[in-house]
């Protein structure tokens, strides 16, 4: 019998097209599962950005893995609905973000403070003695910073 989990646990195979370390689910951006009593299987899910290029992709993904483990009545909706915030992210997922060389975003309440913006840990060394370098990064969810410590430059995943 399907499960909401079930369908989660099977979602944990498809990764981040751009983070291929980090999984859709612990990016947070499966933000719904449903099932009907027939069986049919929504996912919902949110692009980090709304100009994401990789939001074709992610939703492909989903639907050849729900496909691959023998779930071909399903429908897979990318929606705003719900729009993604870094707070999304997993544990597991900020834990992957930093193992990849990304420092993670930090959690805030309700405002984003510019000051989490520039003050950064360094995914490499765990210094705060960091500075960024520009708020544009190779894609648009990510900032260039640089270690003082170390003496490395990172990215930082934005916290949104």
């Amino acid at each position: 019998m399907l499960t909401k989990e079930n369908i989660l646990t099977l979602l944990e195979e498809v990764k981040d097209p751009e983070i291929p370390v980090l999984s859709l689910v612990d990016l947070g951006v499966i933000t719904s599962v449903e099932i009907s009593d027939e069986g049919h299987v929504t996912v919902n899910m949110t692009p980090t950005f709304a100009g994401c290029p990789a939001m074709d992709y992610m939703k492909k993904d989903v639907e050849r893995t729900l496909n691959k483990h023998g779930i071909t009545s399903h429908t897979v909706n990318m929606t705003f609905d719900k729009p993604w915030d870094s707070n999304k992210l997993s544990e597991k997922g900020r834990q992957q973000l930093k193992e990849f060389g990304l420092a993670p975003p930090p959690k805030y309440d309700l405002i984003l403070d510019l000051d989490i913006l520039e003050h950064v840990k360094c995914p490499y060394c765990d210094s705060d003695n960091t500075d960024m370098r520009t708020p544009f990064g190779p894609t648009l969810c990510r900032s260039m910073h640089y270690c003082n410590n170390c003496r490395q430059m990172f990215e930082q995943f934005k916290p949104l």
